[in-house]
């Protein structure tokens, strides 16, 4: 029986996607930006289930995002396996701009581990200013590290942890601006170069080339771009970022990424968006951008194509591959003595700041300085939002007593960007709905302490339930909508987008539920 799947299969979250397969496991790299632990790592076995299996750096220590902005940090990730280990190579973005001497904006790290899931060996530092590496191995068994912009190779040694060589430049791209994401596939007679060309939003796209010779002259394909998103009414947009793979029964398939709009395209001149475009207002992916899969297929003139030259597609014939789905998690009940995967911080931890051990069955982190709309903030602690609609609730045990002081949940996009529902005390204790939309925080709604009470009928020591409903029109984050339910509500099914502590006093709070599904 033929199956279908629906783009994106990694919902929330999950871009610019590598892949490898090893036998007949999958395994797929994401970034992770200014998020800790970094690197997501993802297992599948029929190529469209996805569960999440660990991180490939875990020790704060080792790559510290303390001061990194917002959408800087761990960039275009790269996993690879060669001589029975799993390589996985990314850029760290700096806070430089480039402007002065010496001011180094970007830095390549590599991880190694006989195990996809981890641990992996202490970060290996590659002193190569540049964006979005991946690992090639020739023929001849010689290992370099592709590198944007275009496709240039640097020649590294055989465990992929020091550069040997100088950069080769081997082909700038098309001409379309900010050519990355760069890969070098070998197939038959032929090394094919594939570029993310037309900038990371609207009008994104792949484009390749091919040479007889690994360092060439490469010509362009005649088929390019072999993805783009021509629609701009369509329900997925920004298409590109790809790796090609091929499947146990010797299918090709190209994970890319993509973003889903929160409400309907606008164009300015109302036509198919071209490379770097601008778009008014209003096409927002605030979910993130998010991984897809699409046929590719091998044509007589040794070019490929990628689903049939048709763009994107939402619902696509799966893999011939034996189905196996991952249970979804929706719910943290905290019953563990270890965070579970799906959690991360914002940029790093603060040491000892938070425990499930002190008091089992609850997250307990303790306040500290630092706001939602300031990089220092270190307890911000969230998962992914997968759906443009969706509730999201946790019960909050909190006792504030001094201003600032506060506690709840937020739909978080940047410290410039977010919308935050919280148990607060400011002047008394209230609860607060702000929303900041790039321009400062702005209360939308209060409830005093007498109102809280009497609304809920529990005492001060009493723990609460916070819920946050999201529709998908959420373009300015003006349709969130935010509610007390008391120590009583409706069951539970997932975990909340983000949990934030937040505060300027040492205060422990306590979340003892947390759960999201969609709507």
């Amino acid at each position: 029986m033929t199956r279908t799947y629906k783009n994106p299969l990694q919902r929330g979250f999950f871009p610019d996607p590598s892949v490898v397969r090893v036998g007949d496991d999958y395994y797929m790299v994401n970034s992770t930006f200014q998020y800790f632990p970094a690197i997501a790592i993802s297992h599948s076995k029929d190529m469209v289930h996805w569960e999440l299996i660990g991180h490939a750096i875990t020790d704060p220590d080792e790559l510290d995002l303390s001061d990194i902005r917002d959408s800087h940090g761990i960039w275009a990730p790269d996993i690879s396996y060669s001589n029975g280990r799993f390589i996985i190579m990314a850029t760290l973005r700096l806070n430089a701009d480039g402007k002065r001497d010496n001011n180094v904006m970007r830095r390549q790290v590599v991880v190694l581990s006989d195990r996809p899931e981890g641990p992996y060996s202490k970060p290996s530092w590659l002193e190569v200013d540049s964006i979005d590496p991946s690992h090639f191995v020739d023929d001849d068994g010689k290992h370099y590290m592709v590198i944007s912009p275009g496709i240039n190779l640097v020649p590294i040694s055989d465990d992929c942890t020091r550069v040997t060589g100088d950069l080769i430049p081997v082909w700038p791209g098309t001409g379309e601006r900010c050519p990355e994401g760069p890969h070098i596939l070998r197939h038959g007679d032929y090394y094919y170069a594939i570029l993310a060309e037309g900038g990371t939003g609207y009008g994104h796209g792949i484009n390749v080339g091919r040479s007889k010779n690994l360092f060439g002259p490469y010509e362009a394909s005649p088929y390019n771009p072999l993805m783009r998103q021509l629609d701009p009414n369509a329900p997925i947009q920004r298409t590109g970022h790809g790796k090609l793979i091929e499947d146990a029964n010797g299918d090709w398939w190209v994970y890319y990424l993509m973003g889903r709009p929160n409400r309907g395209i606008e164009v300015a001149n109302g036509k198919a968006p071209k490379p770097g475009e601008i778009r008014v207002p209003g096409a927002y992916t605030t979910v993130g951008r998010e991984t897809g899969l699409d046929p590719v297929r091998w044509l007589d003139d040794g070019w490929f194509v990628i689903n049939e030259g048709k763009g994107p597609s939402n619902e696509q014939t799966a893999p011939d591959l034996p189905e196996v789905v991952y249970p979804k998690w929706q719910r943290d009940d905290f019953d563990s003595d270890t965070l579970d995967v799906h959690w991360q911080f914002v940029r790093r931890p603060a040491p000892g700041n938070y425990s499930l051990t002190e008091r089992p069955g609850h997250m307990r982190i303790w306040t500290q300085d630092g706001q939602l709309f300031e990089i220092r903030a270190k307890n911000t602690l969230l998962r992914r939002e997968e759906e443009l609609s969706y509730t999201a609730t946790t019960k909050l045990e909190f006792d504030p007593t001094r201003d600032g002081e506060q506690a709840g949940l937020t739909c978080y996009y940047s410290t410039a960007t977010y919308a935050r529902f919280s148990l607060c005390f400011e002047g008394g204790r209230k609860l607060q709905l702000v929303i900041n939309r790039n321009h400062g925080e702005e209360l939308i709604a209060e409830v005093v302490e007498a109102g809280t009470y009497a609304a809920t009928g529990m005492g001060r020591q009493s723990p609460i339930i916070l819920a946050v409903t999201n529709k998908e029109v959420r373009d300015r984050l003006s349709k969130v909508n935010a509610e007390i339910m008391g120590t009583t509500g409706d069951p539970f099914y997932g975990a909340p987008v983000v949990l934030v502590v937040l505060a300027d006093k040492s205060r422990p709070t306590y979340m003892m539920e947390a759960s999201l599904w969609a709507i």
